[in-house]
């Protein structure tokens, strides 16, 4: 079980690394093999499927999104915990967002699904 005041506190980290447009500070809460799914990568990576897999490719889409919004800044909303998972509830730059967060064994990102308004 999720331990909520682990989550509340990578949440909270989460949230102050994207502030802070430090992409490697953004990358070190999750696994080199993670895979990355939002409505945005197709516009930006050009990847259909909205899907992406690995540190590498997922770093190249998250560059890109920081180029194109300079100014962009999170403000944390809620953390909701599940089991093994929570969800990260932020106003940003195109309005409210939540990002779904799976966590392995040792408190890393597996899997991150980001919803928008």
């Amino acid at each position: 079980m999720l331990d909520k005041t682990f989550a509340e506190e990578l949440a909270r980290e989460w949230i102050d690394a994207w502030n802070s447009h430090d992409l490697a500070r953004i990358l070190a809460h999750y696994r080199d093999d993670f895979e990355m799914s939002s409505p945005y990568i197709a516009e930006m990576a050009g990847e259909p499927s909205g899907r992406l897999q690995g540190k590498p490719a997922v770093a190249a889409y998250w560059a890109e999104a920081l180029r194109r919004l300079p100014d962009l800044y999170f403000e944390h909303l809620a953390t909701l915990t599940g089991t093994d998972s929570l969800t990260i509830h932020y106003r940003g730059a195109r309005g409210l967002a939540a990002e779904v967060l799976w966590l392995d064994d040792a408190g890393r990102i597996r899997r991150a699904a980001a919803h928008y308004q």
